[in-house]
């Protein structure tokens, strides 16, 4: 037992997997009734450690102490029985079930003959969701509902067991901004209470607002902790990355080409409506808006999920009737959807095979995969996109979140596509990868490729895109010069404050 000691403390973690160290005597220490940041790219070792805190994994050295008592997280059990719960970035909810059996899966109510008492896990769900300020109902099934929605559940759960430390891992990834707003009221409400929070998050701005301290992992080492207070976000990601990071815009005014698309009249009843845009060869055309405002389901529909809207869509002056994907992609268009996890990678196969996936035939002969051939292509790709994998026949999940996104942007080029459709490109990326993609997207249209840029952070659409479109509620309100714009005037119209669509003069 150690004494005078905060809630929570991990002390010189080391950890290595396959003779590889990814934590080299790292001190992580969380007080009680505290929301404290953990902060580093992508690999810097962030997942590692909170597994070892979890019990997912064992650490080679080092101690955990709970309210001064150290404990061997053995396994995830021991964890959660010491008031720890971790909501991941990829929802551990199951789609098939209802949303009460999703909140007691593993624990399970049931009543005095021994039946499952599903009125009492019902009550107990309305109460927590009651908590939240969220309206669900807990016999509806998961599938069923929005991605933000799942994450709540995910909230619950944990409020559900009474934690005593709660890990959120990007929790603000799906969620709108008035949820975001009331997901930060209820940390806050934790806090008074005395629940401790890890809070894991690209989003500097977030971490400033709702943090109270910070620790930041750079390669596996501890690189500075402190109070959140004393900090600036600049000082913040030089720790984070080893160096300043670029707040200026990447696109040049490099010459269009051709028009390629244009959008007439395009709508879909309760999606979006009366949509128009045309885009050129060269130029990176942004949408942006607050969640809800439909451009997700403008440009799904444009990439073939949806069969029934209404208008004009022509791909090199000829219309085109894109009613499935595979249509799409003959009509050279890729998408890069937001959940990339779930709709642009197989995680179960290697990276090489997820860059072949919609160009299979370019490595066929008399029936045969041409291994040496998809080879070959992948490394032309790892080449000019800075792919970072030593060996690509590893599964795809085994990368970080920018080099997975960076294999399905090779993907589409190997599919040879004239359009690339970027959904939230930078979701669940960090500071440093962030940079590369933006400065991909831009290359893409140095070398002649049309490019859309979906985002709901301002500040990134203004930085790569020559030109933005704002949307509320299913139509698109304003655009603006790249240029010109300001997140400000953005927010006026992306929040239906201004109403009256504006041309670029």
């Amino acid at each position: 037992m150690i004494t005078g000691s905060p809630f929570m403390a991990m002390k010189n973690i080391d950890k290595s997997f396959n003779g590889v160290p990814v934590l080299k005597n790292v001190t992580l220490q969380v007080e009680k009734g505290e929301i404290h940041a953990l902060l580093g790219e992508n690999g810097a070792g962030k997942s590692t450690m909170m597994n070892i805190l979890g019990g997912v994994h064992n650490p080679d050295n080092g101690s955990i102490y709970i309210e001064g008592e150290e404990v061997k997280m053995a396994n995830p059990r021991i964890s959660q029985e010491q008031g720890i719960s971790f909501i991941h970035q990829e929802l551990n909810v199951v789609a098939d079930l209802k949303v009460y059996e999703n909140m007691f899966l593993g624990s399970e109510l049931r009543n005095k003959f021994g039946f499952l008492n599903v009125e009492q896990m019902c009550r107990e769900t309305h109460d927590v969701m009651e908590t939240l300020g969220v309206d669900i109902d807990p016999k509806i099934y998961v599938r069923d509902l929005d991605t933000s929605y799942k994450q709540l559940i995910e909230i619950a759960k944990a409020l559900l067991r009474k934690s005593r430390l709660i890990i959120m891992d990007e929790p603000t990834t799906s969620l709108a901004e008035h949820e975001v707003n009331r997901l930060f009221e209820l940390m806050k409400g934790l806090k008074k209470s005395g629940v401790s929070i890890i809070y894991i998050s690209h989003k500097l701005k977030e971490i400033k607002t709702v943090c109270d301290s910070f620790t930041v992992l750079r390669d596996g080492e501890l690189i500075g902790t402190g109070s959140m207070e004393d900090q600036d976000p600049e000082t913040i990601t030089r720790m984070m990355v080893g160096k300043a990071v670029s707040q200026e815009r990447y696109v040049h005014d490099n010459p269009f080409g051709d028009t390629i698309l244009e959008v007439t009249g395009l709508s879909c009843e309760g999606l979006f409506k009366d949509i128009n845009f045309s885009l050129r060869n060269g130029e990176i055309l942004g949408f942006t808006g607050l969640a809800g405002d439909g451009r997700t389901e403008l440009f799904e529909t444009l990439f073939g999920y949806r069969k029934k809207y209404t208008g004009q869509v022509k791909v090199k002056g000829k219309p085109v009737a894109i009613d499935h994907p595979r249509k799409a992609l003959r009509a050279g268009i890729g998408f890069v959807p937001k959940n990339r996890k779930e709709n642009a990678i197989i995680k179960d196969l290697s990276v090489i095979h997820n860059m072949s996936l919609s160009s299979m035939g370019n490595f066929e002969s008399k029936g045969f995969l041409q291994d040496k051939m998809e080879k070959e292509r992948f490394q032309h790709y790892k080449g000019i996109l800075n792919i970072k994998v030593h060996n690509p026949e590893v599964t795809i999940d085994k990368l970080s979140g920018g080099n997975q996104q960076k294999v399905v942007i090779a993907k589409w080029l190997e599919a040879q596509t004239e359009i690339l459709i970027f959904d939230n490109p930078t979701q669940g990326i960090d500071v440093g990868a962030k940079q590369e993609i933006y400065q991909e997207i831009v290359a893409l249209s140095e070398m002649g490729k049309a490019v859309i840029v979906l985002s709901s952070e301002a500040q990134e659409v203004i930085k790569v895109c020559h030109s933005i479109n704002v949307m509320y509620q299913g139509e698109i309100t304003a655009r603006f010069d790249g240029k010109t714009a300001n997140e400000e005037e953005i927010m006026h119209y992306a929040t239906g404050s201004k109403r009256e669509a504006e041309k670029i003069g």
